[in-house]
């Protein structure tokens, strides 16, 4: 059967432009290196894992910024915004026709091209009057958060007043904010800062200018409210909109000597308690001790009779080894449960790092990070507290159980910058996914809408959605990852906040309950056969003995 002509091999484009392919191809091989072969990827497309979640989220869906979504049809309706944007623009240059200007941009071709991921097959007129025009509406778009700032470019038309909105209330307004901040709807960096120039005539004049945009579009558009720490992001170093709003969430930091610390850290505790073996531990013989040691205070009765009768016995049991102890036919059924009882934290975080080590920096699995709820959490006594910083503020204090957790404002244009956030970090980071790990964080501790709720009275969480539900779906969705990683500091909160959860009395044995005898037929069937061997031995002595004469009963008549 042959396949159909859209997905045939070797099939191309219907709008695939063989002679400019060919003509690019020359004339890339033939330009010789320049300052744009040390340029980064920064544009990527959005992985296929995510944007299966939610296209909505990656697409978008009112205007087009930049090469990947230019020519789709629905966004043709903004097309004059731009133009008279463009127009605008023109007006504040001085002898310079906005044609010249496209001119100069096109010079920067083989930099612009570099940007982006994805293969361009426009021509360098097309890109060049593309970029052109997509920077003029850009900036004037965020002059609204100058003026907040307290710096004035230009008025706005009023051709443009229902979409620019300062107090942003209107619609249009968040649905350019969602559009602006998409991975794949990005323009380079340096074209904003081209375009000022040839507006102000002072590099210096228009990056301070631009950085007051960017500065008020981050409090208006970021879910921290840093405003007391804002980190020293520096424009020129930015590669666009989406990574100055990332490195105002994860300022860079001198990451690598605190892993290394970390790392330190967990061979030392290794070291520590490489010396013990399991043996050691003896959590079997811990119980038999405990009863052992409640029973010698009870002399009456059978009690007493069975202890002249079991003393010696017990006490031999005792005293065994554990490798012989736990093969004997009742205890080795208990020795799994008995362990999970009677371990302490410190025994199961070991165990982790043995596994961790068995190979050779293997990063956790983002899916298998495990927490509690906030309302697990709550019943086992841990406390949350509200930070005034950001995402490199988590912390938990180990002498008051409290966890500490940035404010975060969650609004209509959340979610579209949260996933945007993850997905560019996946995309470029080369170091911890930093904002991954706290996302996750996140989803993990919020189940419910009774978690969001309690976050929200503790002042966490500044709630402006309809519900705590929908903060709860918010979390809980964005539950996709596709790439592994360690963040030590993060982890380190991870593993604090459940070696205290797993080490309280009563989350030991509920857990041990679920699992070790509601769930286990075998624990029951041995519990149910030790009662019978009890009953048994008990009918037998009384079938010996008086057992009211024993038992000090009196008969009744």
């Amino acid at each position: 059967m042959s396949l159909p002509a859209t997905v045939s091999s070797g099939s191309k484009p219907n709008n695939f432009d063989e002679r400019r392919w060919v003509i690019q191809i020359r004339q890339t091989l033939d330009e010789e290196p320049e300052e744009d072969a040390n340029v980064t990827v920064s544009i990527f497309n959005v992985p296929k894992i995510l944007m299966a979640t939610n296209p909505e989220c990656y697409i978008p869906q009112q205007i087009a910024f930049g090469p990947y979504h230019y020519f789709r049809p629905e966004m043709y309706e903004m097309e004059r915004y731009k133009l008279a944007a463009a127009k605008r623009a023109q007006n504040q240059l001085e002898n310079l026709k906005f044609e010249h200007l496209v001119e100069k941009l096109r010079k920067f071709e083989p930099r612009i091209r570099a940007c982006y991921h994805r293969y361009l097959s426009f021509s360098g007129e097309t890109l060049g009057w593309m970029m052109a025009v997509d920077a003029c509406f850009l900036l004037e778009f965020l002059q609204v958060y100058a003026v907040k700032e307290g710096q004035v470019l230009r008025r706005g038309s009023s051709r443009m007043s229902h979409l620019l909105d300062a107090t942003g209330r209107k619609s249009a307004h968040n649905a350019i904010l969602r559009d602006m901040a998409m991975l794949e709807n990005q323009i380079p960096m340096f074209l904003l800062r081209k375009m000022l120039k040839f507006q102000l005539s002072s590099s210096q004049l228009a990056d301070d200018m631009l950085l007051s945009m960017l500065v008020g579009l981050c409090k208006e558009l970021l879910p921290f409210k840093m405003t007391e720490h804002l980190p020293n992001v520096q424009v020129k170093n930015r590669a666009h909109v989406l990574d100055f709003l990332y490195h105002m969430i994860v300022p860079e930091t001198e990451e690598l000597p605190e892993i290394f610390e970390v790392e330190e850290r967990k061979n030392e505790e290794e070291n520590e308690g490489g010396s013990k073996t399991f043996g050691e531990s003896s959590h079997v013989k811990q119980l038999l001790h405990m009863i052992y040691k409640h029973l010698s205070k009870l002399n009456h009765g059978l009690v007493h009779i069975l202890k002249r009768v079991l003393s010696k016995p017990v006490k031999l049991i005792v005293k065994l080894p554990w490798t012989i102890l736990s093969k004997l036919p009742g205890i080795k059924i208990l020795k799994k449960p008995l362990e999970v009882l009677f371990s302490s934290a410190d025994d199961n975080n070991k165990g982790k790092l043995e596994n961790e080590d068995s190979g050779i920096s293997k990063p956790p699995l983002v899916e298998k990070i495990s927490i509690p709820s906030v309302t697990d959490l709550l019943k086992s006594g841990v406390y949350f507290s509200p930070t005034n910083g950001g995402v490199m503020d988590i912390s938990f204090d180990n002498k008051t159980f409290t966890l500490y957790l940035p404010v975060v404002s969650l609004d209509v244009n959340t979610g579209v910058i949260l996933r945007n956030l993850v997905a560019y970090e996946a995309c470029k980071a080369s170091g911890p996914l930093v904002f991954t790990r706290y996302t996750e964080l996140m989803n993990g501790i919020i189940d419910t809408e009774e978690d969001a709720k309690f976050l929200r009275e503790r002042g966490i969480i500044v709630n402006r959605l309809k519900s705590d539900e929908e903060v709860a779906n918010l979390w809980n969705g964005m539950s996709k990852s596709i790439k592994l990683t360690k963040v030590p500091f993060l982890d380190k909160v991870i593993e604090d906040v459940n070696k205290y959860h797993s080490g309280r009395w009563k989350v030991k044995v509920r857990n041990f309950m679920k699992v070790y005898v509601f769930g286990s037929w075998q624990c029951l069937t041995l519990l149910a056969t030790i009662m019978m061997l009890c009953l048994m031995t008990l009918q037998a002595f009384c079938s010996v003995y008086t057992c009211a004469r024993v038992f000090h009963i009196e008969e009744f008549q």
